[in-house]
Formats: structure tokens, sequence, C-alpha cells
């Protein structure tokens, strides 16, 4: 549905300001972009009817939470059905640990981010819900050593 939008100066601009702050108020959204109140309510009311804004998340620190092991793991199907495909994809997404699961073209088919409290525990998300799956042919695990958050994607709002 967000395809069928065309976002103007100021849709952009209210993006950026809420990548910033997303609870930003609106009369602080307002100031930011330099419209009325009313036009940011509006404008953020089509946004999110339209999926431009998919929604609102928390950011934690996962070293907070006891979790300081991240890593990406690629995911080879053994099957590429299309059934064996959405099968894997809504089983991995829900598994204990997983952040952000994407679908890869190329030699691997998913890359997992994963979070875990320690190597061990890393080593028993593999075993227990990986290489035991019957959807599975091959994985390879990747230890990140540090995660970044990056703002280059702004530059689709100019």
């Amino acid at each position: 549905m967000s395809n069928d939008i065309e976002l103007d100066g100021t849709d952009r601009a209210l993006l950026r300001a809420l990548s910033r702050n997303a609870r930003a108020s609106g009369a602080a959204l307002a100031a930011a972009v330099g419209v009325a109140e009313s036009t940011v309510s509006l404008r953020m009311r089509r946004l999110q009817r339209s999926g431009v804004i998919r929604g609102y998340r928390v950011e934690l620190d996962s070293d907070v939470l006891g979790a300081t092991v991240q890593a990406l793991i690629a995911v080879r199907l053994a099957k590429h059905n299309r059934d064996e495909i959405e099968a894997f994809r809504a089983m991995a997404s829900s598994l204990p640990g997983v952040m952000a699961l994407f679908h890869m073209a190329g030699a691997d088919d998913y890359l997992l981010h994963v979070l875990a409290r320690d190597s061990g525990e890393l080593r028993e998300f593999v075993l227990t819900h990986l290489t035991g799956h019957p959807a599975v042919a091959h994985t390879e695990t990747n230890l990140v050593f540090e995660h970044a958050d990056a703002d280059g994607w702004l530059q689709l709002l100019d």
C-alpha cells in the first residue's frame, strides 16, 4: 500500500524528525518541520494508514538484558519450495533470541540476527533450533564484535 503514496517535502521532513526521535510530541515535530501541529497530526495519520510508517519500537541495550553475544547465522535450506520457505520463516522469526530475519538471494537463504547470553547458549540455539530442523541443510555462524546503527538511509528522504 505504501507504494501508492507520494512523499512531498513536508512528509520527508517529518520522517527525518521522527527518525531522530519517534517519541517527539506533535508540537515538537511541528516546530522541527515548520508546519502547524494540525498538519503534523494529519500527515502522521496518512503516513501510518498508507503503511509508510509501519510502527514504533523500543530499542533495548542487550548487555543490560544479559545477552552479551550477538551472531549472524546464515541458513541454507534443503528444499526451495514455497511451503518449506514460508514454514521456516514463520518458525525462525519466533525463536528465542532472534532479533531479525532476512530472506536472502545467493548461496544462503536466510540470515538470522541472534542474541544470546553466552557462547554456550548460542551453541544450544544452533543445535536445538537449526541443525536438527528438517528444512535446514547448512548453517554458518558469525560472531558480531560490534553493532552500530547507521543513518545513511536518511539520504533516501532527500
